[in-house]
């Protein structure tokens, strides 16, 4: 566009004086998205790849079976729900306790899961993220897994998963996630943990798929490099979108869960929002849109601020009669 040259061209007989033309330059510089946007979408993107590759490497269905799942419960084709993990489903960071693992087989030094652990601690004193301890903390994690091999890196969350988190799945929000299960609804986790390590969590609890942070690899050993960026934040948001276009789903009619405020623009994204275990600037959010809160961190019963309530989705299903009909008392 000539405008953006100089005042040539088509702008010869304007007048433009030094800081009219600075002013325009200073417009042109924030038009398109950020670096950190950009590298959002490709993570996003990313993730959504890996997590349906990895669904179908091991849930290959028999033709002709498409229309119900392996219980035969008729699914419904376009509502998913959507969970965060860290503290929504696992109590903790799942990241901290797959480095604990690593630490105790040597594959990792304590000194950085001591780094790891002490910028978790401060997140969950302040609520915040500082950007320089995610970096520092991106470095550190890329730098030891690079050259590692993608397989064995599966094999010992596998082992991890079962030694330190099995037993820190909140029930409450595992009973909500076979709820989506029982009426035939797609589950997936959202995570910025690897997507391999994602995906044993899911495979563990019994659930579609999860969407996590993609590091590259190529010859089945991991680079060092990330494909875009953590998944976080938009990161999610784009994951999300895009796997719910390529699944075929209704956002309106998916739900997703979270704890944390930084989780908003996947919570927004989709027709209902619960806030699990929130964080205090998500509930204060939570309150403001009318969207579900449970607690599960205290005992306490469900705050049921709006409507529809999770459960309700879950009937809204169309599958959900039937399975009730056969659960026990």
């Amino acid at each position: 566009m000539p405008g953006l040259t100089g005042p040539t061209g088509a702008d010869k007989g304007t007048s433009w004086s030094g800081t009219s033309w600075s002013r325009v330059r200073r417009r042109g510089r924030k038009l398109g998205p950020t670096d950190a946007q950009v590298r959002a979408s490709i993570a996003g993107e990313a993730s959504a790849d890996a997590a349906l590759a990895l669904h179908e490497a091991e849930s290959a269905r028999p033709p002709g079976d498409e229309g119900t799942d392996v219980l035969g419960v008729p699914r419904d084709l376009t509502a998913a729900a959507f969970f965060d993990v860290d503290n929504t489903m696992v109590q903790g960071a799942s990241i901290i306790h797959f480095a604990r693992g690593l630490a105790a087989r040597k594959y990792i030094s304590v000194s950085d899961m001591a780094q790891f652990g002490w910028q978790q601690l401060k997140f969950r004193v302040t609520g915040k993220e500082n950007s320089e301890d995610v970096a520092s903390g991106k470095e550190k994690a890329l730098a030891f897994i690079a050259g590692r091999e993608t397989a064995e890196f599966t094999r010992l969350g596998e082992e991890i998963y079962d030694e330190l988190i099995a037993d820190r799945v909140w029930q409450g929000t595992r009973a909500l996630a076979q709820m989506h299960l029982d009426a035939g609804q797609q589950v997936w986790l959202v995570t910025a943990t690897p997507v391999e390590l994602a995906q044993v969590i899911a495979k563990r609890l019994g659930l579609t798929g999860a969407l996590g942070t993609v590091v590259e690899s190529e010859d089945g050993r991991f680079t060092g490099r990330l494909v875009g960026d953590i998944l976080h934040g938009a990161g999610k948001a784009h994951a999300v979108r895009t796997l719910a276009i390529r699944e075929g789903l209704n956002l309106k009619r998916c739900t997703a869960y979270s704890d944390s405020h930084n989780d908003v623009p996947m919570l927004s994204l989709v027709g209902t929002a619960v806030a699990i275990n929130p964080d205090a600037d998500l509930k204060e959010v939570a309150r403001n849109r009318g969207w579900e809160i449970r607690d599960f961190r205290t005992g306490r019963k469900a705050a049921k601020i709006g409507v529809p309530t999770a459960l309700a989705l879950g009937a809204a299903g169309g599958a959900i009669a039937a399975v009730v009909g056969r659960r026990k008392p």
